[in-house]
């Protein structure tokens, strides 16, 4: 497995702006992500993925943007946690009625 190297925010945001700024004098966006990719030290790929993910950000492309996608894994995870608190509490109602059937009467 390779290493992975971590980017600070400040030289993911950097490098996005230097591409957009600088992809008028490439021959494309790409070649500009190359470019810059080289001279940061982060692979051209690596670079092209910050690039796309500010551009659906800053709605230039579709698709889900950033806060977008972290509220909707929050929700996705507030449900888990209600569906199980419903079969808990599914569980101890049929226990309690069962228990209730199975007592005597006086």
């Amino acid at each position: 497995m390779k290493n992975q190297i971590s980017y600070s925010p400040e030289v993911r945001e950097r490098a996005v702006r230097l591409v957009f700024e600088q992809q008028k004098e490439h021959e494309s966006q790409w070649s500009a992500i190359k470019s810059i990719a080289s001279k940061i030290g982060c692979t051209a790929e690596t670079l092209r993925t910050w690039v796309r993910r500010a551009e659906t950000d800053q709605g230039i492309r579709g698709g889900m943007s950033t806060a977008d996608r972290e509220r909707l894994k929050e929700l996705e995870q507030e449900n888990r946690e209600l569906k199980r608190a419903n079969e808990i509490l599914r569980k101890a109602s049929a226990y309690f009625a069962q228990a209730e059937l199975d007592r005597r009467p006086k």
